[in-house]
């Protein structure tokens, strides 16, 4: 079975090897079909204590580390974190290639 890939923003940064994530989604409500935003926090691991309060980051499902985490940093604005290789490696291929840029004339 894969492992869940999500993406958020870091909400906390003040435990030592642990972030806070907030992932937001958006949902259709079953009756009047409107979009509500629904959010939850995550706790997750960050070995090298990187990630600072506003950063984008990308974290992905492992083996438990605690009671509450079962997240490790994957990625951080866009940077692979070489601390964890092995799920690095699957969250890169997972990402399409970006665009290459058009030629110039």
């Amino acid at each position: 079975m894969p492992r869940r890939v999500l993406t958020g923003r870091v909400t906390s940064d003040k435990m030592d090897k642990t972030i806070t994530v907030l992932v937001d989604r958006r949902v259709m409500h079953p009756l009047y079909k409107k979009f509500i935003r629904k959010s939850k926090k995550y706790a997750a691991h960050d070995e090298a204590n990187l990630c600072k309060t506003g950063d984008m980051v990308r974290i992905v499902e492992c083996a438990p580390i605690s009671k509450r985490k079962t997240w490790t940093l994957v990625e951080r604005n866009g940077r692979l974190i070489g601390s964890a290789p092995d799920e690095a490696i699957a969250a890169a291929e997972a990402q399409p290639a970006p665009p290459a840029p058009a030629p110039t004339l």
